[in-house]
């Protein structure tokens, strides 16, 4: 299978580019966009320009060390998936010391922008990293590690909102809640499209742990973010905005339902369901911004 992708071999740097997931935007955003909820949402939507710029920042040092770490846990199985096995480290297009070198260059920079953050903050950054690294392996050993992979976006809740505040309240728990189930909805499409490779090598994942109700599973996960989006709304009194973009994500998450529950889904449409969650999750944003200054 290896010798079948040698043709194919990238140039080095093209390769790390492709290791740290920065051709594929998508999967850096959706981490970015719930850090930039709690930054917005705590500031009362006039968040420090230099803290936005932290933040924007060491969510992308963040996910790329994540990505590495995962491809490094990964790589003897990603060649055995078929929407992973170009992947550099599973193709061999990359060693593995490159990979540690480059997880270690991407985890020191996500370190350096904590430096910024009070104190509280910084020490809410170590504790993320254990999970961050828990995750790739909680395939292995845990029914549903996209719970896992759940709680350390939670920490971008977390990190972000007590950056502003210092401290944490009853409305970042609304936020992280929303957060954490919108994360187990959109990671469990995007599972999706891997079950039966995921199956056959004994990899666990939400979207075989729920069989034949994964898409049941879904709308339950986005009926509980819109739930905790509408609490969150109703105790911070935002305002008209944010209830019109809350709609439109709802109709979204409805219409992503709906498309999940039809029979012999193409497997691109699962990837296509997750992009889309990171434009509802802009709109959110641009509402929430316009519920609290508008």
């Amino acid at each position: 299978m290896l010798s079948e992708q040698q043709p194919n071999r990238l140039p080095s740097w093209l390769a790390i580019i492709r290791l740290l997931r920065w051709d594929k935007p998508a999967g850096r955003l959706i981490l970015m966009i719930p850090a930039l909820w709690a930054v917005f949402l705590a500031a009362s939507g006039t968040p420090p320009i230099p803290l936005v710029g932290v933040i924007i920042l060491g969510t992308l040092a963040t996910s790329a060390a994540g990505c590495v770490l995962n491809d490094l846990w990964d790589r003897d199985i990603d060649p055995q998936v078929e929407r992973t096995r170009t992947r550099p480290l599973a193709s061999r297009a990359l060693s593995v010391q490159i990979g540690v070198i480059v997880a270690l260059v991407a985890m020191g920079c996500a370190g350096i922008l904590a430096l910024y953050l009070n104190p509280f903050t910084f020490w809410l950054c170590v504790a993320a990293v254990p999970v961050i690294v828990f995750y790739p392996w909680a395939k292995r050993v845990f029914p549903v590690p996209q719970l896992v992979l759940s709680i350390a976006w939670g920490f971008a809740v977390l990190i972000s909102w007590s950056a502003v505040t210092g401290n944490l309240e009853p409305t970042t728990w609304l936020l992280w809640g929303a957060v954490l189930l919108w994360t187990l909805g959109f990671d469990t499409v995007y599972a999706m499209s891997d079950r039966e490779d995921d199956q056959k090598i004994g990899v666990r994942s939400s979207a075989l742990f729920f069989g034949n109700y994964a898409a049941d599973a879904v709308g339950i996960f986005f009926l509980g973010t819109v739930a905790l989006l509408a609490r969150l709304g109703i105790v911070m009194q935002l305002q008209f905005g944010f209830w019109i973009a809350l709609g439109i994500a709802s109709l979204g998450w409805i219409w992503q339902y709906t498309r999940l529950r039809q029979p012999d889904l193409a497997k691109p449409v699962y990837g296509e369901i997750f992009r889309q969650n990171v434009w509802i999750g802009f709109v959110l944003l641009t509402g929430m911004i316009a519920g609290l200054v508008l």
